[in-house]
């Protein structure tokens, strides 16, 4: 009785065992998938040696891309760059010249404006009279007291400006962007235009360069126009 009941417990036991012909199938099976193919050193290499970059702005700098893929380039010239000035050149040497190209742009933007409405509109130096001297010689004409806080508000600004995106002396290499700095974007958005889209992000960054590339243009004109015959922006086309 008691050798029955022993193989009885045996029997069941056993029957909630995996076999060890299953055990040595399955092992062999699990290592023929892992295995899979050999790794080469280069793959090996190109894992390890390649950091991750946070997206900025939905921008992910991507060095196979005509500078690192910032926006800008646009028909139908496309990527403009004939002198080769970003060929071969390192990420932040990109960022720093696109940095560059949009802070000029932006100046420019405003100065063709202030051609125009310093030379034809009733102003803080000349009063009402709209007859007054050209852009290019206003400066010397204005009073230190009007001029003076107009350049300690630009001071202030391009201080804010560098506090923001650039690595302070001694901490870094000299004239460094911050990484996790995107080109222009020093956070001043009070209407919220900036996008949350990637995609549309890029798109205003491309047309802000666009008008910013014309009006550094347009700019350098209306100075040469002024210098050649004297006249102002609007006198010069008879308004």
């Amino acid at each position: 009785m008691k050798l029955a009941i022993l193989s009885a417990t045996i029997g069941a036991a056993c029957a909630f065992a995996p076999s060890s012909s299953n055990l040595v199938a399955s092992s062999l099976r699990m290592s023929e998938s892992e295995i899979g193919e050999p790794v080469t050193p280069d793959e090996i290499e190109n894992v390890v040696t390649k950091p991750f970059v946070a997206p900025i702005n939905g921008w992910v700098p991507d060095e196979s891309l005509p500078c690192y893929g910032l926006p800008g380039a646009i028909s139908p010239l496309g990527f403009f760059d004939p002198l080769g000035f970003t060929k071969d050149m390192e990420l932040r040497g990109v960022k720093r010249f696109r940095e560059a190209e949009i802070m000029h742009g932006r100046v420019a933007m405003m100065a063709t404006v202030g051609y125009i409405i310093g030379e034809s509109t009733p102003t803080i130096a000349y009063g009402m009279n709209v007859h007054h001297t050209i852009a290019n010689n206003q400066i010397p004409e204005i009073p230190g007291t009007v001029i003076f806080p107009f350049f300690l508000a630009v001071n202030i600004a391009e201080a804010v400006r560098a506090n923001i995106g650039w690595v302070e002396p001694g901490l870094g290499d000299v004239f460094t962007l911050r990484e996790n700095y995107y080109p222009g974007d020093i956070r001043f958005d009070p209407l919220g235009l900036k996008p949350t889209d990637a995609k549309e992000f890029a798109n205003m960054q491309t047309k802000e360069l666009s008008n910013g590339r014309l009006a550094m243009l347009a700019a350098a004109g209306m100075c040469v126009q002024e210098l050649v015959n004297g006249k102002g922006i609007l006198e010069n086309l008879g308004f």
